[in-house]
């Protein structure tokens, strides 16, 4: 089995047993400069965190040097995350706290946030 699907693997078996991974294996995905800088920027939100899409868009305008970025842009990127789950996509939530958005469906966005929150699921 190739390295990085043992690395995959091990950081699936982590996070699904509940516990932060320490480490990411090596992600390449195919997207548009601006979507993998999105993409780069859903990797800094912290463990059992959410950001808004205003707060991401703010970061990703900052990363490349704007005043400001089209949340609605931002959440076009998101969307089209080909990681789920280890690109954090799930932790990206509405500006008045909703769950919104998420490819899985929003019961596993939910059952993902509550899982690194510590919840009983």
């Amino acid at each position: 089995m190739p390295a990085v699907f043992e690395q995959t693997k091990r950081w699936m078996d982590l996070y699904f047993s509940g516990k932060e991974p320490d480490f990411c294996p090596p992600l390449d995905p195919e997207g548009t400069d601006f979507q993998k800088t999105v993409w780069s920027v859903l990797r800094t939100i912290p463990y059992g965190e959410t950001l808004t899409y205003g707060e991401v868009s703010k970061l990703v305008a900052a990363k490349l040097g704007r005043s400001s970025m089209s949340a609605q842009a931002v959440g076009g990127a998101v969307g089209r995350n080909p990681i789920s789950i280890i690109v954090p996509c799930h932790r990206v939530i509405g500006a008045d706290g909703s769950l919104t958005g998420y490819a899985g469906g929003l019961w596993r966005k939910e059952k993902l946030l509550r899982l690194e929150r510590g919840e009983k699921l």
